[in-house]
């Protein structure tokens, strides 16, 4: 019995040298290579909004993911709540998305030095002159856009309110 074909969604996340190849593809297609990284931890509507928008400035996005080690170191030894398994589907599952690579470098310099994408994207909650890999960018011919921030939509936020719920009220 032969192995099950991957799904769509399986396709979508790649190692690195996959990812290349996959790109250079693109290229000679002459698409537009956007790139934007992050935890994704809970997806929320922030997230899905970004994404969108993300994708909206080419032909092709691509999500770098920390993986988990790399959230634990930025964000704490709770987290990630999500693997970066159970994250990449998650991420890999959005129509915006085309792939999902996971890195587990503190900040995805190495990764947007290897893609060279021609869109460098983060949330308006970054200051430009603060973006890693904005020198890269520019340097290759590229631009770097900030997408505002969606207000009240975070994972944190997310987090907090399901412990407050789980928390047990005085007289309740």
């Amino acid at each position: 019995m032969s192995a099950p074909s991957p799904s769509a969604i399986d396709r979508k996340i790649v190692p690195l040298s996959r990812l290349l190849v996959e790109l250079s593809g693109h290229r000679r297609a002459g698409h537009t290579v956007v790139f934007t990284n992050g935890c994704f931890d809970i997806l929320h509507p922030g997230h899905v909004r970004y994404l969108e928008a993300a994708r909206a400035l080419g032909d092709c996005l691509v999500v770098g993911l920390n993986s988990d080690e790399s959230v634990r170191r930025l964000k704490g030894p709770h987290r990630p709540i999500c693997t970066q398994e159970e994250r990449a589907c998650v991420i890999a599952a959005l129509a915006s998305v085309d792939f999902v690579t996971v890195f587990d470098d503190n900040t995805p310099l190495r990764l947007i030095e290897a893609v060279r994408p021609d869109v460098l994207v983060k949330g308006g909650d970054w200051a430009p002159d603060r973006i890693v890999g904005r020198d890269v960018v520019e340097a290759g011919g590229g631009r770097v856009v900030t997408i505002p921030f969606v207000q009240g939509k975070s994972t944190t936020g997310i987090i907090e309110r399901i412990l407050a719920a789980l928390t047990p009220k005085p007289g309740g």
